[in-house]
């Protein structure tokens, strides 16, 4: 089911999809862990998440190539979703966010010592324009909401 892939596509915690669908917070961890849901419990689920049943029973997201969403994803975040289906690849949003930290810190600390080394100074401008670019990447996994966290 993919009840927690639709709830992370929304930014929602169990938690708040609890208080919107009107069910227990441990129902809904049952029904995402795998557990057989009742119809009114699919029913209300459906009815939060803005969805049809059918939706909810589908054991995996699939995007069709013609549906309007799939034709207002610019071509970079297109090209990540085949990444990530031919690798299998699910980056959470914290790995891309230490990513970025461990650039900043690398690149300003090459640049220091770039006093003494101009590859160095090389090295460290790279690795800021690296540490800037996986900026750019956390703005727009957030915008399009794409990351995958495990909850």
């Amino acid at each position: 089911m993919i009840l927690k892939h639709l709830r992370i596509s929304r930014h929602l915690s169990q938690e708040q999809l609890a208080v919107m669908s009107g069910l227990n917070v441990r129902t809904i961890q049952r029904i995402e862990s795998g557990k057989n849901a009742s119809v009114e419990s699919l029913k209300s689920l459906a009815a939060a998440l803005e969805v049809d049943i059918e939706t909810l029973k589908q054991e995996e997201f699939v995007i069709s190539r013609s549906s309007d969403n799939w034709q207002a994803l610019p071509l970079w975040l297109k090209c990540w979703f085949y990444f990530n289906l031919i690798f299998g690849a699910r980056t959470p949003r914290g790995v891309v966010t230490r990513l970025h930290w461990i650039c900043h810190l690398t690149g300003f600390g090459f640049c220091a010592f770039g006093w003494f080394s101009e590859p160095a100074l090389a090295g460290g401008l790279i690795m800021l324009a690296c540490a800037h670019l996986f900026a750019l990447l956390t703005w727009q996994g957030d915008r399009y909401g794409i990351w995958f966290d495990p909850a």
